[in-house]
């Protein structure tokens, strides 16, 4: 039995292609809504399987092209995250077979294919499955120095096979340890959801944040970009919290925030607290916002500002997160920015042993910040030119 399934979104198709050849289905992807076109014409498949919104050629009119062009009969399921009645309609119109809409759980989108074709015979795979087909895909940049013994190995790999549409770019920052042999197991069989950027050079941190969240963003199948640190001080779990909300609203940028309230689990050492509320008293005068937090190290973007957030590169090394929110004042103005920033409080938040930031170095911040009022203080987007840097992508 033959499936053809066709989406623009890789991170959508790849595990309902692992799930159906699991039951004993054979597969065929495509994210090229063109190239399905041709596909379709030269396997002849039992099932087609397609989303709406494509570039080009788009759900419908691969609906058109199979029931009127070819004037076949082959059941079509459309899998989409587009909810508008009218399209619905149109297509059952058209005659597809099914109307599945994201998110979806890989359960019910094989029950459904079970119910239109059949089950292959030589199938005795377990059904059950907790992985979810999310409607949006996410990137996620973790910067890493020096991690070989903190990086969280298990966490990350447990997390991307039951959540689909994420895709993880490691960011090797120079590091002088065996960092980039254990990026490199880990991404080993998992090409698809798994990147290392490896700089030969460290950078520092914003730098090697800003790298990855660059190349991320020439991946047309990411809707939104965005980072979080190697020790999971911010786990998963609230990250794609953060993930939902700028999914279900206009906000460009959500930001996590450390904020101690009840039903939060939020551990700070206590001279790091009180140094971290005189600074972000004089953050807040420089971006002339009410933050509460900008120096979580949790947050999400996007796509369509990150080439305002990172195009260039910034001029400190570890609070560029208040350069972030000031290049978006400066570019579309404080009213507007304020409507599109979002800083949104986390379940939890550990300080994690080992961390880089030392107490001199929170001192240091202090003269950074005035370092920001100087060069952020034209009203027009600062002009340095980034730095080339020296890098490869471990494939």
């Amino acid at each position: 039995m033959k499936v053809l399934a066709i989406d623009d979104q890789q991170l959508v198709l790849l595990p309902l292609q692992k799930r159906l050849l699991e039951l004993g289905y054979e597969v065929n992807i495509e994210t090229n809504s063109a190239k399905g076109l041709e596909i379709y014409d030269s396997i002849q498949p039992d099932l087609v399987i397609v989303d709406i919104n494509m570039p080009g050629v788009s759900g419908l009119d691969v609906v058109k092209y199979i029931r009127r062009t070819k004037k076949h009969s082959t059941p079509i399921m459309i899998l989409s995250g587009n909810t508008n009645d009218e399209t619905i309609t149109k297509g059952f119109d058209l005659g597809i077979d099914d109307y599945m809409k994201k998110p979806l759980s890989l359960n019910e989108i094989c029950a459904r294919v079970k119910r239109l074709i059949g089950v292959p015979n030589l199938s005795e795979a377990n059904t059950n499955s907790n992985v979810m087909i999310q409607q949006r895909c996410v990137g996620v940049v973790i910067p890493c120095y020096n991690e070989e013994e903190r990086l969280l190995s298990k966490e990350f790999i447990d997390y991307i096979d039951k959540n689909t549409g994420y895709h993880l770019c490691f960011v090797n920052d120079g590091s002088k340890d065996n960092t980039l042999n254990v990026l490199k197991e880990l991404q080993e069989g998992r090409e698809d959801f798994i990147t290392v950027y490896d700089c030969e050079k460290n950078g520092g941190k914003a730098e090697a944040v800003r790298l990855g969240m660059l190349h991320m963003s020439k991946k047309e199948d990411l809707d939104y970009i965005g980072f979080l640190d190697a020790d999971l001080s911010t786990d998963l779990s609230d990250f794609d919290d953060l993930v939902k909300t700028i999914e279900q609203s206009d906000f460009k940028i959500v930001s996590g925030s450390r904020i101690s309230r009840m039903g939060a689990n939020i551990t700070k050492e206590s001279a790091r607290k009180i140094i971290s509320l005189t600074i972000n008293f004089i953050i807040r005068k420089i971006l002339s916002m009410d933050f509460k937090d900008t120096q979580c190290g949790a947050k999400i973007f996007h796509k369509d500002v990150i080439a305002v957030a990172f195009d260039k590169k910034f001029v400190t090394q570890w609070i560029f997160d208040v350069e972030i929110f000031k290049r978006i004042t400066l570019h579309f103005g404080l009213t507007k920015a304020k409507s599109m920033l979002c800083e949104q409080p986390l379940k939890r938040w550990i300080h994690a042993d080992g961390s880089k930031l030392s107490m001199k170095d929170s001192f240091k911040i202090i003269g950074q910040l005035a370092q920001i009022a100087w060069v952020y203080r034209s009203k027009k987007p600062i002009t340095q030119e980034a730095v080339k840097p020296t890098f490869t992508i471990v494939n």
